[in-house]
């Protein structure tokens, strides 16, 4: 009896603990480009993988795609553990740096990986209509480029409208400083060009929450960047453009930002048609 009441109390309280934290599993390194890419450049076979965290017995749950900071010259992916357990895939995507490449190869790479995962999300159980894209600091940034400037992933046939919803923690929205840096530019010159983020707002681009640090505490014009494109978004018509200020946090303002990010992907779960 003794023994049969400790069993069925293990049980349970494996099953409370499936319950409360679901069955996930990962696949590590997955190349993003084809064969033939991968096996013509040594650095792209190395650099160019993400990581697929997703629920196992589920179906048509959103997927966030996170790319890391480090300022377009360091950094490696990692699934945020903020971002574990909570009803939705997560794909941490690795790109080439510079120097050892140049603009505009890291947007090239973002939107291969987001192409990847546009394509074959499904087949893990994904729903291709609930695909978020966020990021920090240059993660940011990148996310900002793919949403609001539409021919990178035109190159791969998708529209960049169909993500479900742009995420970017303290990116630039100006020209990023690493790009400025290759050009000869100083990074407290701002650039506004087609490498800016700024420089495609527009009406029609998927749902936009940005978030930053305290501007006191952020990098050099962080904060007053994100608040210039939530007002052109604004001017331009844009729908859902909205800013949060992380007060009392600096520029790695990562962990009050994430439940706000886990809040938007489930409003706009909820939302969909």
């Amino acid at each position: 009896m003794k023994q049969t009441l400790l069993s069925f109390l293990i049980i349970s309280a494996a099953l409370l603990t499936q319950a409360q934290t679901g069955n996930y599993t990962s696949i590590l390194d997955i190349s993003y480009y084809p064969e033939s890419v991968n096996s013509a450049d040594a650095y792209i076979k190395k650099r160019c993988v993400l990581d697929l965290y997703h629920p196992v017995d589920a179906k048509a749950y959103p997927t966030v795609v996170w790319f890391h900071g480090g300022g377009l010259t360091g950094g490696n992916k990692s699934i945020p553990e903020a971002l574990k357990n909570k009803g939705m895939a997560v794909v941490a995507v690795n790109y080439r740096l510079y120097p050892k490449i140049k603009a505009p190869v890291y947007i090239e790479d973002a939107a291969a990986a987001v192409a990847w995962v546009f394509r074959h999300i499904e087949e893990y159980g994904g729903d291709p209509d609930l695909i978020f894209i966020s990021g920090h600091s240059a993660g940011g940034y990148l996310a900002s480029m793919l949403g609001l400037d539409v021919r990178w992933l035109k190159k791969h046939h998708i529209d960049a409208n169909q993500i479900a919803g742009l995420i970017p923690f303290s990116g630039h929205t100006i020209t990023h400083f690493t790009i400025r840096k290759e050009r000869g530019i100083e990074g407290t010159q701002p650039v506004v060009d087609d490498l800016a983020p700024l420089f495609h707002v527009r009406k029609d681009a998927p749902p936009l929450l940005l978030i930053t640090g305290d501007r006191e505490m952020e990098m050099l014009g962080r904060y007053e960047e994100n608040a210039y494109l939530m007002r052109m978004m604004k001017v331009v018509g844009h729908p859902d453009t909205r800013l949060y200020e992380m007060d009392g946090y600096g520029h790695n303002m990562l962990e009050p930002a994430f439940p706000l990010l886990v809040k938007e992907v489930r409003r706009i779960a909820r939302e969909k048609p």
